[in-house]
């Protein structure tokens, strides 16, 4: 499985998106615990569409704000 994955800073609120085929993994090197919260997660099968979903969030505004308001719209349930 390959994951995209959004982190934000608990110090600053600056978000970081990234992919990884070990999230697990993944989330203990970021030191989620302590500067990083995790806020969300997809899943791929394949990892060529993870890392386009990566790509596109880091590059294209308008895919960051579809997302943020599919996060917001599923915290309101």
């Amino acid at each position: 499985m390959h994951y995209v994955y959004v982190l934000k800073n608990r110090a600053n609120g600056e978000v970081y998106y990234s992919y990884t085929n070990n999230l697990k993994r993944c989330l203990k090197d970021q030191d989620i615990d302590n500067k990083w919260k995790f806020i969300y997660c997809e899943g791929y099968a394949s990892e060529l569409n993870a890392r386009e979903r990566e790509r596109k969030l880091k590059h294209y505004g308008e895919t960051r704000t579809h997302l943020k308001n599919r996060i917001r719209r599923s915290l309101q349930l």
